[in-house]
């Protein structure tokens, strides 16, 4: 079938766009109906630890779901490095003359220019982690090519209304209706890779926001003693006692802007409490089930998105199956009964409005709960002679999949279900010593290969075999990259979160005081306005767009010309055409981490960027001769790894809080927003002189006076500079 005969989605009758990890769930979403599909490939896909496809195998699939009258949308949606733009070219360049598919869903701003430069000449879709989070940023979109916008999963009904009224015809507008949720903004959190390289933005994140952290009490206490055994070591090693307010070096060591400008760090000891620990920060998943239906007439809203490629079968074809059902039978309360059975059975998480409901500000995590993936099947006894027995609530089949224990528990385990176990019957749990589960321990089932779901697959994989596929051409052109510019040196940055009080106003030497742009900070004096330069806030929701406006507008007229934005949206607060004395940088959350990115960044008028801080140093030191912006680093303070909407529960903000490797974070609220930070923060400070022989012109210093009881870090933060990039 030619694409071009696909019936479009409308509004009123919008996709159910399906997840498929593996060849079996892309067939179960066939066989449940969705309209179309959306899968990774081995490399560039923002969910790397699923299966995947390779291309030959992907185009038959893709043959087969147009035959179908379905959709195929490609995700190549993770950060590109700057020494991949000619390998994500090239598999742009093999998907339009191999696989054909529908669509691409891209995070970064290089592949709208590498994916047409390849010749693909289908959709290009910006996902969720482009951070499109405001009806500002679609016009901007759309200016530069995208097609679709995916919309952030924190929006409420009300928001993604304003977002499809504020939508420009020739761009389409999707939203997540079931599913994972991330406690952090999709594109705003750091996390994982801060942690250890494996980033969110590639694809690689290890979920820490699923652990179990400790708060207060004992937590506390053993801060604190760390604390103390680090500076008496720290002490000792120097040959001398350690002093208040002093890290170990002497004054000769440490630089003019750190003495004058770093945060006071004295220890004090935790008052005594109550420590309370939970899954603070683990969500439970997306479920609008009913509520879907508002969603039918939202302008430009043409695609219902499911989350779940790193699940089964199983699940997809019964979320799609509920879906289908609500979509179509808005009112019959018969179908929505028989919906949401359908949907209790399709072995995700416990479900969340979220923040769907603007009347119910709901925070989607239950930090003493069950945020589990999977069917809560029963909890395991342990007999007198030892051994392990399951009595499941429900009945099990054979092929069903169970796991032992929650995903962040490392002993957990998983195992096959061999024969069928009646209700109450007894499964024995035959598991390796070393991974024994106490009495008590949840079972959850978390797949399941029904027979009649069975044959239904067994009948599309035969039709899929019948396809021949088209085998792999190899791509001999190259990218055209940006034209590299020249260094341009500039003054530091000292990036404050307070306002500045007197002398603080006049900045220092070769330094220039900037500030975040914020309702008590846009009420500084005009005479120092044109002196600051204002830092837009990394996130803006849609109610914060016309505040954020009249200020922005405020301060221009106030003669401020100094402006870093956080996401190249942004750039539509300003005037098209801006004047000679505009100096509009942008900043280091747009995430820029690559010649074809600066270069969309150039066109759209910015005139530096600071580069990606999560990126290695033989990435960093390489970025440069290939820019066509002067760029920038963030050198020193505490930069965050992650920013949440959805608000605390179960931890305190301003407190210090414990990971079970004993690892310290702390968490702020600024505006909406929740801010998490680690115990250690940044510092590039010895790097200074590498980065400055590799081109970068200009460096910012971030101010964030950390909580009391945190204690002193000893640990490097370089971030990703001595690893890699995952």
């Amino acid at each position: 079938m030619n694409t071009q005969d696909i019936q479009p989605a409308t509004p009123r009758k919008p996709e159910i766009l399906a997840p498929a990890g593996d060849t079996p769930s892309f067939l179960a979403a066939l066989a449940a109906g969705a309209d179309a599909v959306y899968l990774g490939l081995k490399h560039f896909s923002a969910r790397m630890q699923a299966e995947n496809f390779g291309l030959t195998e992907l185009s038959r699939l893709t043959d087969l779901a147009h035959a179908e009258n379905a959709r195929v949308y490609v995700a190549m949606n993770t950060l590109v490095k700057p020494g991949e733009n000619a390998a994500a070219y090239r598999l742009a360049a093999r998907l339009a003359r191999q696989v054909r598919p529908d669509g691409l869903i891209i995070q970064d701003l290089a592949m709208l220019d590498l994916a047409r430069q390849a010749g693909f000449e289908g959709g290009l879709f910006l996902s969720t982690l482009a951070n499109l989070t405001h009806p500002e940023a679609l016009t901007q979109a759309k200016a530069l090519g995208a097609n679709r916008v995916i919309l952030p999963r924190e929006l409420s009904i009300d928001e993604i209304r304003r977002m499809g009224e504020a939508c420009p015809e020739g761009l389409d507008l999707e939203c997540f209706i079931h599913g994972a949720l991330c406690y952090c903004v999709s594109g705003r959190c750091y996390w994982s890779s801060y942690m250890g390289g494996k980033s969110g933005l590639r694809g690689r994140c290890v979920q820490p926001c699923r652990r179990i952290y400790r708060q207060g009490g004992a937590a506390a206490q053993a801060l604190f003693r760390n604390a103390e055994n680090e500076e008496r070591e720290a002490a000792r090693r120097d040959g001398k006692k350690a002093r208040d307010g002093r890290d170990g070096r002497s004054s000769r060591d440490v630089r003019p802007f750190e003495r004058e400008n770093r945060p006071s760090r004295q220890m004090r000891p935790p008052a005594r409490g109550k420590e309370h620990s939970g899954r603070f920060f683990s969500c439970l998943d997306l479920s609008l089930d009913v509520l879907a239906k508002t969603l039918l007439d939202i302008p430009h809203m043409v695609s219902w998105k499911i989350e779940g490629r790193k699940k089964g079968p199983h699940y997809v074809y019964h979320v799609v199956t509920a879906y289908r059902m609500l979509r179509d039978n808005p009112g019959d309360s018969k179908a929505r009964k028989t919906a949401e059975e359908i949907l209790e059975m399709a072995l995700g998480r416990p479900g969340s409005r979220a923040r769907f409901l603007p009347q119910k500000n709901n925070v989607p995590t239950t930090p003493d709960g069950q945020t589990s993936s999977g069917l809560l099947a029963g909890k395991i006894r342990v007999e007198p002679d030892g051994r392990l027995v399951l009595k499941p609530h429900f009945e099990l089949l054979p092929q069903d999949y169970l796991r032992i224990g929650v995903e962040d528990e490392r002993w957990h385990a998983t195992l096959p279900v061999t024969r069928r176990i009646p209700k109450a019957g007894s499964l024995i749990l035959r598991l390796p010593k070393h991974k024994t589960p106490k009495a008590g321990t949840p079972v959850f089932l978390i797949d399941r290969r029904e027979p009649e779901l069975m044959r239904l697959l067994t009948s599309w994989q035969a039709r899929l075999d019948a396809l021949p596929g088209r085998p792999s051409k190899a791509v001999d052109s190259a990218p055209r990259l940006p034209r590299a510019v020249k260094p341009r040196p500039r003054a530091d940055m000292l990036l404050r979160a307070s306002l500045p009080q007197g002398r603080e106003t006049r900045g220092g030497r070769n330094q220039l005081l900037a500030l975040w742009l914020s309702p008590r900070s846009a009420e500084i004096s005009r005479t120092v306005a044109p002196r600051v330069a204002w830092w837009l806030p990394p996130v803006i929701w849609p109610e914060e767009e016309d505040g954020l406006r009249r200020m922005i507008a405020r301060l221009w007229r106030d003669g401020a010309r100094h402006f870093v934005c956080n996401a190249p949206w942004q750039r539509g607060f300003f005037p098209d055409a801006l004047p000679e004395d505009a100096d509009l940088l942008a900043g280091p959350f747009c995430n820029a981490a690559n010649a074809p990115a600066l270069g969309m960044l150039a066109g759209m008028g910015f005139t530096g960027a600071f580069v990606s801080p999560e990126l290695a140093r033989e990435d960093l030191l390489a970025l440069p001769e290939q820019s066509p912006l002067p760029l920038g680093a963030v050198l020193s303070g505490f930069w965050p790894v992650g920013l949440s909407r959805f608000g605390l529960l179960g931890v305190k903000a301003n407190e210090p809080f414990m990971s079970p490797k004993g690892e310290v974070f702390w968490a702020r609220q600024y505006g909406g927003n929740v801010w998490i930070y680690p115990g250690w923060p940044l510092d590039l400070t010895a790097k200074r002189q590498e980065l400055t022989a590799a081109g970068y012109g200009f460096f910012v210093h971030i101010q964030e006076n950390p909580p009391a009881g945190l204690p002193e870090a000893r640990r490097q933060g370089l971030f990703n500079w001595d690893g890699s990039l995952l």
